[in-house]
């Protein structure tokens, strides 16, 4: 199941419950960090974003900014999902070592290791 944003005024609403979810739309690869969201709208690269992200546990929604990176629109190919990929602000360190610590084990499963 992937999350599915909410869009108020603007603003989206990115509403993850479970581990799963957040694997799937947080993206380490990219400079300081980033998240996928899905949606309908349509962005241009470099465009700020702001959002309110509900992570699993969290009491309070987490406003997160960034920058769109990549697009993914309606219709792409392979049946992707539409959406964005946003880079984190760099002020968004707290928000990357909670992600990070709810994936604990998870991106460290992914990294090779040089066999002797």
């Amino acid at each position: 199941m992937v999350a599915v944003p909410r869009l108020s005024h603007g603003i989206l609403s990115l509403n993850i419950q479970t581990k799963e979810e957040l694997y799937e739309a947080y993206l380490p690869y990219i400079i300081n960090s980033g998240l996928f969201i899905p949606t309908l709208r349509s962005y241009h690269l470099g465009e700020e974003v702001f959002m309110l992200l509900e992570l699993m546990d969290e009491g309070d929604k987490i406003p997160v900014t960034g920058k769109v990176i990549w697009v993914t629109p309606k219709g792409a190919q392979g049946g992707r999902t539409p959406g964005i990929g946003i880079q984190l602000s760099a002020d968004d360190t707290t928000l990357v070592n909670k992600i990070e610590t709810y994936l604990a084990g998870t991106l460290n499963s992914e990294k090779k290791t040089n066999a002797l």
